[in-house]
């Protein structure tokens, strides 16, 4: 499958903010956006006016990178919130919350989701005591997330557990640190993600 394998501080660069794709090197002064807050290129710090379809394809473009997401694949979840009862753009951002390589990182196990993803494609991650490999299963309220027994060595994961533990978790998730499991309480509201994404502009991209 086709995935984007070059510099993740470049898509922040490019973005215009942190995407915090790095995990704990993001809070550290080794932040290439911290750096170098201008996008990558050598036209990266000319000054240029930005028009209304460029603003949604950024905002588009944002957020696909958060979730670390293909274009095909975003515009599949977007079809499906569409035809979801409710906002559109609220569906969409639920929809991505769902994927099991994300509530893994929310959970803590991984420092990125990148590296979640990874977790879950080696077989290291269980949902309700059945093992799940594919990155994009969308978890439901009240499914619970545990890794298994030989996995729970792997200092990686007890490292990102700490650091998680450290900046807290959300509010619609409940993590056992000690015997390394989590619940979804909750599917969130996109006013509890606190991510900087106006679902609004994708909506408008994708309504041209």
């Amino acid at each position: 499958m086709a995935r984007y394998t070059g510099p993740s501080c470049k898509l922040c660069r490019r973005e215009g903010l942190k995407l915090f794709l790095k995990g704990e090197r993001c809070f550290s002064d080794k932040c290439s956006f911290d750096r170098r807050p201008y996008a990558p290129g050598q036209h990266g710090q000319r000054r240029s006016k930005t028009s209304e379809y460029a603003r949604h394809l950024r905002e588009k473009q944002k957020t696909r990178r958060i979730y670390g997401v293909l274009e095909k694949q975003f515009a599949l979840y977007f079809k499906k919130a569409d035809r979801t009862k409710g906002v559109t753009g609220q569906n969409l951002l639920r929809l991505l919350e769902r994927r099991i390589d994300n509530v893994v990182y929310r959970m803590g196990f991984a420092n990125t989701r990148r590296a979640s993803r990874q977790l879950v494609m080696h077989n290291h991650v269980l949902v309700n005591g059945h093992r799940v490999n594919v990155p994009s299963y969308l978890m439901k309220k009240g499914d619970e997330v545990t890794l298994r027994e030989r996995s729970k060595k792997i200092q990686s994961i007890q490292d990102s557990l700490e650091a998680k533990g450290r900046h807290g978790w959300d509010s619609w998730i409940e993590v056992d640190a000690k015997n390394l499991k989590g619940v979804l309480k909750e599917i969130p509201d996109t006013q509890d993600l606190q991510l900087p994404i106006e679902d609004q502009l994708i909506v408008e991209f994708y309504s041209r």
